[in-house]
């Protein structure tokens, strides 16, 4: 999938859906501050293993603020998704690797890893990371997201090529993905 952009334009943000700017004024230690930050959501990831094809199941899409800063047209990501739905963590990690790549994952096979936080210089969400094992009988679609909102391509990365992509600079990576990948490469395999 080619990720073709044009007529990409700012316009200033009030008050959105999913992030809200702020200006937050404190004191710390006795001094008056002041500070830039984003109200966001938590979200989100699941490492998923392909034992079938013994690869990661991972999804590429654009991004508009890694194009904004960075003119990349994509990024390589673990299924991942925000918690704003009516239900548990773990319940809504299923529902993003079904609607993201496609596999219909038992609960039960669900593991829970870590959960770390991101964006902490100016947002400061925190990130649930699950890992689960699939196989090609539990693919029931092809994936890709929410049809008209989402353009997620599902990409599977051999797990012998998953440190060289931890250590590519012109792959636009998560650090969620890479811990992941290092996770699994030094503990979960032994």
């Amino acid at each position: 999938m080619e990720f073709k952009v044009e007529n990409f334009e700012l316009e200033p943000l009030c008050d959105g859906q999913y992030i809200r700017p702020m200006f937050a004024k404190f004191e710390l230690n006795g001094e008056s501050r002041d500070w830039e930050l984003l109200k966001i959501g938590n979200s989100v990831a699941i490492l998923l293993y392909n034992k079938d094809s013994n690869s990661f199941v991972c999804v590429k899409q654009f991004r508009p603020a890694v194009y904004l800063n960075h003119k990349i047209t994509y990024t390589m990501e673990l299924c991942a998704g925000l918690l704003d739905k009516d239900c548990s963590i773990k319940q809504t990690a299923k529902e993003e690797i079904l609607e993201e790549c496609g596999f219909d994952v038992p609960l039960e096979s669900l593991e829970k890893l870590t959960a770390f936080y991101t964006c902490v210089g100016h947002a400061g969400s925190q990130q649930h990371l699950f890992f689960a094992e699939v196989d090609e009988s539990q693919r029931v679609s092809s994936g890709g997201g929410i049809e008209g909102e989402e353009m997620i391509e599902v990409v599977e990365i051999p797990v012998e090529k998953a440190r060289d992509l931890i250590f590519d600079e012109t792959v636009a990576t998560t650090p969620g993905l890479m811990f992941a990948f290092e996770w699994f490469l030094n503990g979960k395999q032994r």
